[in-house]
């Protein structure tokens, strides 16, 4: 089968590869679509730790089941399309043993830790199937990086009685903002690309700041008749952003971080005990966290168009890269047609 093989940082070709042999209780897929993520950025670029080479890239996927073995469940039929959760879990560690597989320490992630979907056939368990049937390839293909989102404000126990603010509106910060809104809170989208934000509107959020023209805080507290947000999600990863979550939150409220600063970052701890806190982190997304992104997708809540940038050819995906590269600012949302 014809795979797309990153054999070094920034060398992505065309090679052909074995096609997966299909175990018990796995479902063969043809992959119709994949999304590129940050971190397949990172692994062209030879600065993502976790990837080894050489490597398929690839895991926001869109599929067809081709084929299905032994053991795997009536509802799952040839001809349906599908995407995929892109994690596993060791099912002995102490986030498994809690329910928490999303966050696994031993967790391996399609096209990071092992070969993923930028190729034409690729074998997963069958429980890792989410069936979303009635969504185009497009849509299926923005699951997984929707869910990662999604799980951010499910960890912020997030209710329609909750006014939330997010920092950051690139793509895990947008889908956030996307999550919030369509669980009925008051959004408040935040960031400093007035185009970002725009797309954040049509994703739900009611307010927008753009702190290169206000100062954050004083617009919060504007905006909260002083109180501040119930909920604040750092999707930024900078460390005055980690900071100004702490200090913007409103008395007892949540903070959730998505991703992690690349520097060390100091607080004034005072407010964490004097505002009484929940401080949370944000990692991958579950079962549930893709369903209920579905179901968004299903009913028309999100700007699915105005997301996506590049729709590329797979003959096309090493130069999209490498411009990706040059320009990340002229990018958003990458998808890579397989043709299928």
């Amino acid at each position: 089968m014809r795979a797309l093989v990153m054999s070094q940082a920034g060398e992505l070709s065309m090679s052909e590869w074995v096609v997966p042999i299909l175990e018990p209780g796995h479902v063969m897929l043809r992959i119709r679509m994949v999304g590129l993520c940050g971190s397949d950025l990172n692994s062209f670029r030879g600065k993502n730790p976790m990837v080894s080479y050489p490597r398929i890239p690839g895991h926001e996927v869109s599929a067809v089941i081709e084929t299905v073995s032994a053991g795997v469940p009536e509802n799952l039929r040839v001809g349906m399309s599908v995407t995929v959760s892109p994690y596993t879990a060791c099912g002995s560690c102490p986030s498994c043993r809690r329910g928490r597989s999303n966050a696994c320490r031993s967790n391996q992630t399609l096209g990071v830790q092992r070969d993923g979907a930028l190729c034409e056939f690729l074998t997963v368990p069958w429980q890792k199937i989410q069936i979303s049937e009635g969504l185009s390839a497009r849509e299926l293909c923005l699951v997984e990086p929707l869910s990662v989102g999604f799980h951010a404000v499910d960890r912020g126990r997030v209710t329609a009685e909750d006014t939330v603010a997010v920092l950051g509106c690139g793509g895990v910060g947008l889908a956030a903002v996307a999550a919030s809104a369509f669980r009925g809170a008051r959004t408040i989208a935040v960031d400093v690309d007035d185009r970002k934000l725009a797309i954040a509107q049509k994703a739900g959020a009611a307010h927008l700041i753009n702190t290169r023209d206000e100062n954050l805080q004083d617009a919060l507290a504007k905006l909260t008749d002083g109180d501040g947000p119930d909920v604040i999600i750092e999707a930024i990863g900078l460390p005055e952003t980690f900071r100004a979550a702490v200090e913007c939150v409103a008395f007892t409220g949540r903070v959730v971080y998505i991703g992690y600063a690349k520097e060390h970052v100091s607080y004034e701890t005072r407010l964490f005990v004097q505002k009484e806190l929940d401080i949370l982190g944000s990692r991958n997304a579950t079962p549930k966290d893709f369903a209920e992104v579905i179901a968004m997708l299903q009913q028309g809540k999100f700007p699915v168009e105005e997301v996506i940038s590049t729709v590329a050819p797979m003959a096309d995906a090493g130069r999209v890269l490498q411009q990706w590269d040059a320009n990340p600012g002229q990018f958003s949302k990458i998808l890579i047609d397989l043709g299928s």
